[in-house]
């Protein structure tokens, strides 16, 4: 079938969560650099529906906030204080339905698993049109089953209900089919279906497996199975989001070294979704790349280096470093120790050394800042050396303001940039030298300072 005969999608974000013990919304803590709630919408919204709804009620304005910033285009529903995921579609249905009744498919998805993919759920949706059913629920079997909804069936096959944990009986708990949370109904049947819910359960709440009894009176209920019970799999805690984001890691590292790229302890190594890596590179352990990393072919990464929104041209090497939002030419040497701020450019065969810290700065090709230095809003001709312990002091309490050093150049140790300042090509400059003022080319430059030695300063009793 095709993905834009979805009538409807209805995401469930409205929980708060307590089992994750934070000051957030379950939805919004993240996995694999997106949270939970950007990558389940990111899924559906594959699917094309032609609308796609939000439910939302604890730190409402945050979770709808959230929605809108991954995708403008989205339906933000209200549940009220009754609680429940029937609560919830029946206030998602109630403000779907103002303008008339609405046919067809509805998908109904919870946001707490952040590996639904859109390739499962497209079969999801396939399979219930092509069978009939009036109603779907997607399931996978686990081991343990422990804490999900159990598939309770009859004897042909035919989902009679689902049973929560609290309320199921000793031969319903054996069962290891569960629900996931996610459904596709008939649009008309699931209107007829949350009418009906009653809150007569251990957890006082409207369920919304509660509406497959209704839906099964009226119509065939059906169940797919999910391919990978890891993409179903849900996150009520921080035990399971730290199990479940190990378990996808591995697969992510796997991946990557089946693809060309050595990953030297893939347990101590994390990768995100969005990271782009080449042929041939070599991540050493205590490795986090994050963002939309990208890193070419050749490039040694690592050890224990944070790469954030980073692009690593072809055979660089990042060592020990943290760096952000910065573009490393290649064959350059990073590290180690050392912090590249957002905003840089460093060049082709460019060096930042030891205890270097870089912000919005652009060295040029072959220049090298080999340790102890700070180079801040600053731009660097090619094929200079910074001597170290130097400093570009941008910052003078109201405005950044910037250094421009020329190519060619030699800086002497412990310099002093007082920006704004311009410096020429093949300069010079003496050690412990204080530039203020503009350099010409081809000049060698020294700050005069006279040094005085004042002996037996110290009192007798000090010596």
């Amino acid at each position: 079938m095709a993905s834009s005969a979805l009538t409807a999608a209805i995401v469930l974000a409205a929980g708060e969560g307590t089992r994750m013990r934070s000051n957030k919304p379950k939805v919004l803590h993240t996995f694999a650099g997106r949270t939970f709630l950007n990558r389940v919408m990111a899924s559906v919204r594959a699917l094309d529906p032609a609308t796609l709804a939000v439910v939302v009620h604890f730190q409402a304005d945050r979770v709808a906030a959230a929605a809108r910033s991954y995708d403008e285009s989205v339906t933000i529903v209200n549940q009220d204080d009754i609680p429940g995921t029937g609560r919830a579609v029946q206030c998602a249905m109630a403000q779907l339905t103002e303008h008339g009744p609405i046919t067809g498919p509805v998908l109904i998805a919870a946001s707490d698993m952040p590996l639904l993919d859109a390739a499962t759920l497209e079969r999801l949706v396939a399979f219930h049109t092509e069978s009939g059913n009036g109603a779907t629920v997607l399931t996978t079997v686990l081991d343990d089953p422990t804490g999900y909804g159990r598939i309770i069936r009859d004897r042909d096959g035919n989902v009679l209900r689902i049973v929560e944990q609290k309320d199921a009986n000793r031969s319903e708990l054996a069962v290891q089919e569960v629900n996931t949370s996610v459904y596709v109904f008939d649009a008309e049947l699931l209107t007829r279906a949350i009418a009906d819910l009653k809150s007569n359960n251990a957890q006082g709440e409207f369920y919304l497996t509660d509406t497959l009894e209704t839906a099964r009176s009226a119509g065939k209920v059906g169940a797919f199975t999910a391919p990978d019970p890891l993409s179903v799999e849900g996150v009520n805690d921080r035990v399971q989001l730290a199990a479940l984001a190990k378990a996808h890691n591995r697969r992510v590292c796997e991946a990557w070294m089946r693809g060309g790229v050595t990953i030297l302890d893939p347990e101590t190594t994390w990768i995100d979704d969005e990271v782009e890596i080449g042929r041939d590179a070599v991540i050493l352990p205590g490795c986090f790349l994050q963002g939309h990393t990208v890193i070419g072919e050749e490039v040694v990464v690592g050890p224990y280096t944070t790469l954030i929104d980073a692009t690593v041209d072809a055979e660089a090497t990042v060592e020990r470093s943290r760096v952000q939002e910065t573009h490393i030419g290649r064959a350059a040497n990073i590290g180690p120790w050392t912090y590249l701020r957002p905003g840089n450019e460093l060049g082709e065969e460019s060096k930042a050394g030891a205890f270097v810290e870089m912000k919005k700065a652009h060295i040029g090709n072959g220049t090298k800042v080999p340790h102890l230095s700070y180079m801040g809003d600053a731009t660097l001709g090619d094929h200079t050396n910074i001597g170290g312990g130097t400093i570009t002091a941008n910052y003078d309490g109201v405005h950044k303001n910037k250094t421009h050093i020329g190519a060619g150049c030699h800086v002497g140790a412990g310099n002093l940039f007082v920006a704004p300042v311009e410096v020429g090509d093949n300069v010079t400059t003496g050690a412990g030298s204080v530039v203020r003022h503009p350099v010409p080319d081809d000049t060698m430059v020294y700050s005069e300072n006279t040094q005085h030695n004042v002996e037996g300063w110290k009192p007798a009793w000090e010596r």
